[in-house]
């Protein structure tokens, strides 16, 4: 997810912007937009800060590697601090169940499309030996959907993903034709994950199950697009039951994902 995608938060914002019926109709409507628009601006000025973060967090040792791939959303944009996004949680919650120090090697960049994450992250992916990888792009793929391009460039990725990595499902997007494009991305996701033995996060199902209402009340941040910290701690809880599959049981030493290996 990005900011940087105007017509994508537009939309959120229009579906959202439905509140404003029970807000006083078109005076809170207008409301709405104008502390989007603030909001807009003042989470666009923390991008480079999650981003400087997250490079200074992959430089720092740690006994199990933890590689994401992914858009703004992993970097936790909209969060109160970067760590407080789904990455930093699913980093946190290896540390409680394992007792083990964590490098996170965030490879996401706000804007990113499977495009970009082939061109970039992917390669930088490479030269690592992680034992976790989460993948979720797809989510700025969206507006402008092409379904031929997605299958492509998505079985690419997972063509070069290394064997247990988990992959996330697009967001909902609530309403709209923005929802019925991500709908038709995640039946090919699952298809191509199915293929790859890929476990998926039921990211759509967990969004969507919010609603747009409770999502615009108090899982948004002043973007109105993004998560908050409320929002991500949903979009952890998608992955932590298959983080926890990776682990095994609580107590039991952690078996091998198939990708670094959790020895």
């Amino acid at each position: 997810m990005s900011f940087t995608k105007p017509s994508a938060v537009l939309a959120i914002a229009a579906a959202l912007g439905l509140i404003g019926l029970g807000l006083i109709g078109f005076g809170g409507h207008a409301l709405v937009e104008r502390r989007r628009r603030r909001g807009g601006v003042k989470i666009a000025g923390t991008q480079h800060l999650n981003a400087r973060w997250w490079r200074e967090q992959g430089t720092k040792a740690g006994e199990l590697l933890y590689a994401a791939i992914g858009d703004s959303a992993a970097q936790g944009v909209g969060a109160s601090r970067p760590g407080h996004g789904y990455v930093g949680l699913i980093a946190r919650h290896l540390r409680d169940r394992t007792g083990r120090t964590v490098r996170v090697v965030n490879l996401s960049v706000s804007g990113a499309r499977i495009s970009d994450a082939l061109d970039v992250q992917l390669p930088a992916l490479g030269a690592l030996a992680p034992d976790i990888v989460t993948v979720a792009i797809g989510a700025n793929d969206v507006p402008s959907f092409d379904r031929q391009r997605f299958q492509r460039e998505l079985g690419t990725l997972y063509d070069s993903l290394p064997k247990g990595t988990i992959v996330a499902e697009v967001p909902s997007f609530y309403l709209g034709a923005r929802e019925r494009n991500a709908r038709i991305a995640n039946t090919i996701l699952h298809r191509l994950a199915a293929r790859h033995g890929f476990p998926v996060a039921p990211l759509h199902r967990r969004t969507r199950r919010q609603t747009a209402v409770r999502y615009a009340l108090n899982q948004v941040a002043a973007d109105f697009f993004h998560p908050n910290d409320r929002g991500y701690r949903v979009w952890a809880s998608a992955f932590l039951p298959l983080v926890d599959r990776v682990l095994g049981p609580k107590g039991a030493e952690p078996v091998s994902s198939g990708v670094g290996g959790l020895a």
